[in-house]
């Protein structure tokens, strides 16, 4: 019994040591890399890293050159078998505006291992509220609103269903 419990306490230390002094900021460079084959564009102001984090302030979002977002804050938290990123007060450019709304105050995406398929997402802005899932076998997106009043502009974008109004996309 003894030594399941250190092998499990080595585990743990492993696992806990891998987090901690895990290269964060170069992961993120790395995603830059991967991003810029796409001809998307990250600039950040300014990056902290923390334990088990990786905060963004400041970050602008370009496009084959054209600035398409402004995010003021981006939070990344993982620990392996869950990971969460946070988007505080994301603005779409203006010319976006009939396609999407231009203002989430606040925006969540959660993944886990146990529905690893699945990538959860949550969102608040002008718009009201959202919630809907990423199907990344299946390629495909739907998120729910919760108000009807707050989403007028996007109506003819949804369906309705029993659940409510619903954009739905495959990518």
């Amino acid at each position: 019994m003894q030594m399941v419990k250190k092998i499990f306490i080595a585990l743990a230390v492993f696992w806990f040591a891998l987090f901690v002094f895990m290269p964060k900021q170069a992961l993120y460079y790395k995603l830059e890399q991967e991003l810029a084959k796409y001809n998307i564009k990250i600039n950040e102001k300014s990056i902290q890293e923390g334990w088990f984090t990786l905060n963004l302030q400041g970050l602008d979002v370009y496009v084959k050159g054209i600035k398409l977002a402004s995010i003021e804050e981006v939070k990344l938290f993982t620990l392996l078998f869950y990971s969460k990123v946070e988007l505080d007060n994301l603005m779409l450019d203006e010319s976006l505006k009939a396609m999407a709304p231009t203002q989430t105050e606040h925006a969540k995406l959660t993944h886990a291992i146990w529905s690893a398929p699945v990538i959860h997402v949550e969102a608040e802005g002008s718009f009201a509220g959202l919630e809907g899932d990423i199907y990344l076998l299946e390629k495909r997106l739907r998120l729910d609103f919760n108000d009807t009043k707050a989403i007028a502009d996007l109506q003819p974008k949804l369906k309705k269903d029993k659940k409510g109004w619903y954009y739905e996309t495959s990518f």
